[in-house]
């Protein structure tokens, strides 16, 4: 598989952890004698952000209570909630914050209309769900061979794929899951997942009710053969007793008037009859239903390694992803404003990390410009003025955060 440059705008993601962001700012040799400096300034703010994340988590924690289908805690009524949002508010800004990017229902409605990649067709029935959110981060068009007719047949296609998903449904209050095939599924739950790898054209597998149904290419290599059986089931196994029933029934409709004996030697014709059309109707049954057994088995098959995380491990692994986002769109941010001889405005900022990333580095992005330098003025780490940024020197930027740390265990 070869990935290619995404067709779309880059996207906020930054594809580098943030320990490597520091140290690909200090291969730029240009903090020399600094070095030390520049690292501790980076684990003060990776601190503070991470004090602050903590407390995004356990107002998380607090609103999904409720709706945690995997709680073995007992609920206590009298407990005051930490924040005024809804849990699916939280979840929305955690998701901003790990640049995530909400996919919309056009973007869906496309998806579901294209050709699965998995050789099998897949249903959703959206009627089951009161609400559904889906996200996404790290977009590239991926090639793939995919190869049929015992590799006889090899095909080069192109593709949209999704590095990571998150995926938010809540079923209808009046939601039958017994008769539905789904007795774990409760009126009014909710499932949170997240996967890895995902195809756009696959999207409807991440769906707990999805149904596999039939290709017409695979109703041709089941019907086709059991055509051609069939006309030998009938002509080999089922002459003999067609024509004594043929007999019987024009006799009894007056079509004949040639009597028709129903000895032993008939009765065993007709019963031979019966068990082959029997046995024949039974195997067809089971062509059907193996072949659909293996389309269930690459579904589960796949998902299982997509699948990163359920419920509340999902909120908790996104926080860690978008305390990470948050240092590297603040350290970059800070590093270029440091290293510059003259003070620079925000789209000079913007645009000379991103030259950086992709020229260096391979690497396109959208940088989050304003949402970093927001962060670093509420740090007091840079001032703006007439449009003009300027950063404080390391020294002084760290004993602002060891301050601010400090602060941090002060009540208002």
């Amino acid at each position: 598989m070869t990935e290619q440059t995404p067709d779309k705008p880059p996207y906020r993601f930054i594809p580098f952890r943030k320990r490597d962001v520091v140290e690909m700012c200090l291969q730029d040799a240009k903090l020399t004698g600094h070095e030390d400096d520049f690292r501790q300034l980076y684990y003060m703010l990776s601190s503070v952000f991470h004090f602050e994340f903590h407390q995004i988590i356990e107002s998380l924690k607090d609103s999904y209570a409720p709706l945690d289908p995997d709680t073995d805690t007992r609920a206590y009524k009298g407990a005051q909630p930490l924040s005024n949002l809804n849990f699916v508010e939280l979840l929305g800004g955690l998701l901003e914050k790990a640049n995530y990017e909400q996919i919309t229902e056009d973007e869906l409605n496309q998806a579901l209309n294209e050709a699965s990649m998995f050789k099998i067709r897949l249903h959703v029935d959206f009627d089951d769900f009161s609400e559904v959110l889906l996200f996404c981060r790290g977009v590239t068009q991926r090639e793939e061979t995919l190869a049929s007719l015992f590799g006889l047949i090899k095909k080069k296609i192109c593709f949209t794929n999704y590095d990571r998903v998150v995926l938010y449904i809540r079923f209808r209050d009046d939601y039958d899951g017994a008769n539905a095939g789904m007795p774990t599924c409760k009126p009014g739950a909710t499932l949170l997942k997240l996967f890895q790898n995902v195809p756009k054209a696959d999207l409807e597998m991440l769906f707990p009710n999805t149904a596999v149904r039939m290709r017409l290419m695979d109703k041709m290599l089941i019907g086709v053969p059991a055509v051609i059986s069939g006309g030998i089931v009938l002509t080999t196994k089922l002459g003999a007793s067609l024509v004594l029933l043929g007999s019987l029934l024009g006799f009894w409709l007056g079509l004949s008037s040639e009597p028709v004996e129903l000895n032993k030697t008939g009765f065993m014709i007709l019963l031979a009859g019966v068990v082959a059309l029997g046995g024949y109707l039974w195997k067809q049954l089971n062509n059907f239903k193996n072949r659909k057994l293996r389309f269930m088995q690459v579904l589960t098959q796949n998902l299982y390694f997509k699948n990163l995380d359920n419920n509340a491990g999902v909120f908790h692994r996104l926080a860690n992803d978008a305390e990470e986002e948050e240092c590297k769109e603040a350290v970059l941010a800070y590093y270029f404003l440091l290293i510059n001889e003259t003070a620079m405005t925000r789209a000079e900022l913007d645009r000379a990390i991103e030259h950086w990333l992709y020229k260096k580095w391979q690497c396109t992005v959208d940088f989050e410009i304003d949402d970093a330098i927001n962060k670093l003025l509420a740090l007091g780490l840079v001032s703006e003025s007439e449009d003009k940024l300027r950063v404080v020197s390391i020294q002084d930027s760290i004993k602002i955060l060891d301050k601010r740390w400090d602060d941090c265990f002060v009540a208002d």
